[in-house]
């Protein structure tokens, strides 16, 4: 995997954090909606549809680059559509990117990108 993979996947990491947290803002604000006067739905309800197509763009441009199993992208597509799920969705996906950045040859390139002598 290359570069473009690796900022595909942080590219989807930034996302899910704030997705997850729309999502139970939202979902606390329907309760207030329904036990109190107070109504945030309609604003939190836009941010979080935002930030879910946000993440379906970038998850769509993940699995294609980083050639994920069918389970595995259906795994992280599910994580945005379960509360709190894009929490550890960011947590694999933290994972994923630092065996990415990590493997042989990933020094290498990074150097040689940034113009520095590539030692053999």
């Amino acid at each position: 995997m290359d570069q473009k993979t690796a900022a595909a996947l942080r590219r989807l990491r930034l996302v899910s954090a704030p997705e997850a947290i729309s999502f139970l803002l939202l979902l606390v604000a329907s309760v207030l909606r329904r036990t109190t006067d107070f109504d945030a739905v309609p604003v939190l309800g836009a941010v979080h549809g935002f930030l879910f197509v946000v993440y379906a763009v970038l998850w769509l441009d993940a699995w294609n680059r980083a050639r994920w199993s069918f389970t595995t992208a259906a795994w992280y597509f599910a994580m945005a559509v379960v509360p709190t799920g894009g929490f550890f969705a960011e947590r694999r996906l933290r994972r994923e990117e630092a065996a990415l950045t990590a493997a042989p040859g990933a020094e290498e390139e990074r150097r040689s990108t940034d113009g520095d002598p590539v030692s053999a």
